[in-house]
């Protein structure tokens, strides 16, 4: 019985955001000084993210990736070589190319070996997956953002795929599917599994992509057990090891994780350099085990069940393999919501500028570090944290998001009738008439176009019920910050006028504002 280990690698840094300008701005009014241009530099802490970077590099991303390229050297011209996997933000390139270039050369290096595979994520290692979208509009642009970033820095077009941290439900993979990839990688969680196994090729519900299920007992004993003392199988040795993964039953073991294990969370003396340098070499010592990769592994063996996630079930591999670690809290949630909601009028800004802000905000980590954990949980979620607080993290995330919305309302006003027409809303934030009883009429406005259009359809009580309950004026106010059309139309409601002469005047009022 033959099975193959593939060894995947999650590289990421976020962008830090920095917590003392943020308050500065806000207390002493700034902003004027501080042109749009440089907002990201004023935001971000990248004096911390250099310093990060080039520790981390130091530590880990150059001496590990040199471990595995003299690994796939050694072993290269062995019936079965050594192969491993990595899955690269893009924000994380971004940064090793401006601080720690040297790491981008070792990574193409290791890939013209034709022995890795590079899978694709999301561009900003992001929340994407979980915003309301019906067309999954954001989680479509920041892959295809991915996947272009790949074609230019590698030449490579990634045909395995993951999501943020591993988090993963049905709709997910169908999509992922209808976007052209062949596997899927997310946790093998036990509730899930039941009696069944990780270490087989799944398929998805509802659809044909074939999906690998991470075995997390045997990562994390790499991943968070390596240098614990009291652990009772310390020290963990690259031939132990290898002999647990010769004993373990399936096809395939996928061992999953982040880069910085090697050298970073557990150092240099601790002996993971050594562990992983021994490792190949203990396990091909096994014939019937060999190296492989994800997109290998899906041709080799068929799918023997399906994977079934239901999106109000979604999995991850953070913490309680949920979604809690970024969206378990009420201030996660509403900080998320606040950024959700802003993406609405990014979109009809259409600046690079903000447009980047933006998505630099979706990142994930910003909401992992606002987590309110316990135990050994809390202590994962303050290692990893700048902060070290919670309710700083919280603070300093939304001063971000609220510096970043004064700079949209200001570009907004600047061509307002422009934007204002290309604001397309989400259902939640679209007007939705209804009678005077309360009633759905069936019309709904997602945009101030349709507004203009649905007056023409409306009952005349529907109109005059909204415009006297002040519903029309509230949306304008609050959706698109017409305060000067909400006025005119509480005029017009003082007038009281009824008939077609009420419905022109609406109309007139609108399009008259915004030269619709």
């Amino acid at each position: 019985m033959f099975m193959d280990i593939v060894l995947l690698f999650e590289v990421h840094q976020p962008y830090r955001l920095r917590r003392e300008i943020a308050l500065e701005l806000l207390e002493r009014g700034l902003k004027r000084e501080i042109g749009l241009e440089s907002l990201e530099e004023v935001l971000f802490d990248n004096d911390l993210n250099k310093l990060v970077i080039e520790r981390a590099s130091e530590k880990c991303y150059i001496p590990a990736t040199r471990i595995m390229y003299e690994n796939i050297v050694r072993y290269m011209d062995w019936d079965r070589p050594f192969k491993v996997s990595y899955s690269i933000s893009g924000v994380f390139i971004e940064q090793i190319k401006r601080w720690k270039p040297e790491v981008m050369d070792l990574f193409r290096k290791i890939l013209d070996t034709g022995l890795v595979e590079f899978v694709e994520q999301t561009y900003y290692h992001s929340l994407a997956a979980f915003m309301p979208l019906v067309d999954w509009a954001e989680l479509r642009e920041q892959i295809y953002e991915h996947r272009k970033l790949m074609e230019e820095e590698f030449g490579y077009k990634p045909v395995s795929i993951e999501n943020t941290e591993f988090s993963y439900n049905n709709d997910i993979a169908c999509l992922f599917h209808s976007m052209g990839y062949k596997v899927v990688l997310t946790e093998g969680v036990d509730w899930l599994l039941g009696w069944r196994s990780p270490n087989y090729v799944y398929r998805a519900y509802g659809c044909d992509m074939k999906v690998l299920t991470r075995n997390y007992r045997l990562s994390d004993d790499i991943g968070y057990r390596f240098s614990d003392r009291n652990w009772d199988q310390y020290p963990l040795t690259a031939d132990k090891y290898s002999a647990w993964l010769s004993a373990t039953p399936g096809d395939v073991v996928l061992i999953a994780i982040d880069y910085e294990t090697i050298g970073e969370h557990h150092w240099p003396e601790t002996g993971i350099y050594e562990f992983f340098k021994w490792l190949p070499g203990e396990v091909l010592k096994y014939k019937h085990l060999s190296f492989s990769t994800p997109r290998e592994v899906v041709d080799k063996y068929p799918a023997r069940d399906v994977y079934d996630v239901p999106p109000w079930s979604t999995i991850s591999w953070a913490d309680e393999r949920d979604l809690s670690a970024w969206l378990g809290n009420e201030m996660q949630r509403t900080a998320f919501k606040i950024l959700v909601d802003l993406r609405t009028y990014v979109k009809a800004l259409d600046n690079p500028v903000i447009t980047r802000l933006w998505k630099l905000l979706t990142i994930s980590d910003h909401f992992y570090y606002i987590a309110t954990k316990h135990g050994s949980l809390e202590a994962v979620h303050s290692y990893f944290s700048p902060y070290k607080n919670t309710y700083l993290a919280y603070g300093v995330l939304l001063q971000a998001l609220s510096i970043l919305s004064s700079f949209i309302y200001d570009e907004i006003g600047k061509r307002r009738s422009e934007v204002l027409k290309k604001i397309r809303l989400p259902s939640d934030k679209a007007f939705h008439f209804t009678t005077i009883d309360g009633a759905y009429t069936g019309v709904s406005a997602h945009s101030l176009q349709e507004f203009v259009e649905a007056i023409d359809k409306l009952p005349l009580d529907s109109i005059i019920n909204h415009l006297n309950r002040r519903d029309i004026q509230k949306w304008l106010t609050h959706i698109f910050g017409l305060d000067d059309v909400a006025v005119e139309l509480d005029m017009l409601v003082e007038e009281k006028i009824y008939g077609d002469e009420l419905r022109n005047r609406v109309k007139k009022i609108i399009l008259d504002k915004l030269q619709l």
